[in-house]
């Protein structure tokens, strides 16, 4: 489902390497944690992924799509939240969300099915009608949720999904998370939350000033750092340097 080879991504005319000859594939069917400490890569390697950002070398390849080639078939393909989402704040939570399911083409009785759904899942419910500039910050990253989910993307992409969301939500999501993979399709999302990685991830990679510096299973990291601990034992062990 997601290709990463060798790609690499430099700022302020090459002074600054964001990212470095990185390379790693998600299977269908995956969850898959990505982590690393700020300043690390994190956001940059997914804002290429999603075509907000170019590569200066490599490849990337969504659902078989390459991003440079073949833009819009991964667009269509994928959903992606960002870490600080902007949001239409003079729309209602019900007109961004049509907006959205209009520009994914999702038929109006499909909408209306999961927009239902969705608002339930994240007790939304009542405050659809309303304008997102009421919103709290908990209350905006579940519109955009919502909104990301009404396509029922092949991959989703999430840059720390979990921040501003109560127990609850946050709960559910990853529960919906589980569901979204057991229909073999993809999920990778970036998390400061060590916990949430260990327990819910089918692989986790790390990444440190830009490079790729473990991935697999958590069998796999403990193997390769040689710590039978916790996932935050071995986090701090590799990226200590």
């Amino acid at each position: 489902m997601i290709e990463l080879s060798g790609i690499s991504k430099s700022y302020n005319k090459g002074a600054v390497k964001a990212v470095n000859n990185l390379s790693l594939t998600v299977r269908p069917g995956e969850i898959f944690g990505f982590l690393g400490p700020n300043g690390a890569g994190k956001t940059t390697t997914i804002k290429m992924m999603v075509g907000l950002l170019t590569s200066d070398s490599g490849t990337i390849k969504i659902n078989g799509y390459d991003i440079e080639k073949e833009p819009l078939q991964v667009k269509r393909s994928l959903s992606y939240v960002p870490d600080n989402p902007a949001i239409y704040e003079k729309l209602s939570g019900l007109e961004y969300l049509n907006f959205l399911a209009d520009v994914y083409g999702v038929p109006a009785k499909v909408r209306r099915e999961r927009m239902e759904r969705f608002l339930s899942l994240f007790e939304m419910t009542q405050a659809v009608g309303d304008l997102i500039q009421s919103y709290s910050h908990g209350m905006r990253q579940k519109i955009v949720l919502i909104g990301a989910l009404l396509h029922q993307p092949q991959v989703f992409i999430l840059d720390e999904p979990m921040v501003g969301l109560d127990p609850k939500s946050a709960h559910n999501l990853k529960e919906y998370m589980r569901e979204h993979c057991a229909q073999g399709k993809t999920v990778f999302f970036s998390t400061h939350v060590l916990e949430v990685a260990e327990k819910l991830c089918d692989r986790i990679g790390i990444i440190s000033h830009g490079e790729l510096i473990a991935c697999g299973t958590m069998e796999e990291l403990k193997a390769q750092a040689q710590n039978t601990g916790s996932l935050e034992n071995i986090f701090l062990e590799l990226t200590e340097a």
